[in-house]
């Protein structure tokens, strides 16, 4: 009876969708950055990626942008909070990023600055001295 029970857990696990987390070159164009200012509209502060939704103008009229970015965790250690998006919530946001490969309104964020000035960079800091010529 038991190892009819586990064969059938097993059976039934194959047959569940796997969720594969993915490499951000897998679906963004790392080698360029895009630019988008609209209104922050929502913020989804959940694991395993934060995401941020931007009402924005388009050439031909609005566009939905999502932008995904690191985990809360990740943000935490660097000082930012949900707080630091929600209190923007209704306002204008530029965002930069790298948009996905198949030209969709899908991006992935890397700095966000908001209408007060402040801004959140998704990418580590760079220890000091970092980059300078020897």
């Amino acid at each position: 009876m038991k190892r009819a029970l586990f064969a059938a857990l097993v059976l039934l696990g194959g047959a569940c969708p796997a969720s594969a987390h993915h490499s951000a070159t897998a679906e963004f164009d790392v080698a360029h950055r895009t630019t988008i200012s609209g209104t922050l509209t929502r913020v989804d502060w959940v694991n395993p990626h934060i995401v941020v939704f931007v009402d924005a103008k388009g050439a031909s009229g609005p566009e939905a942008w999502k932008f995904q970015s690191q985990s809360p965790a990740w943000f935490r250690r660097f000082g930012v909070t949900r707080v630091d998006f929600s209190r923007a919530m209704g306002q204008t946001i530029t965002v930069e990023g790298n948009r996905a490969k198949d030209g969709s309104l899908i991006g992935f964020l890397l700095k966000a600055t908001f209408a007060d000035g402040r801004s959140v960079a998704a990418e580590a800091p760079q220890p000091r001295g970092a980059g300078a010529e020897r």
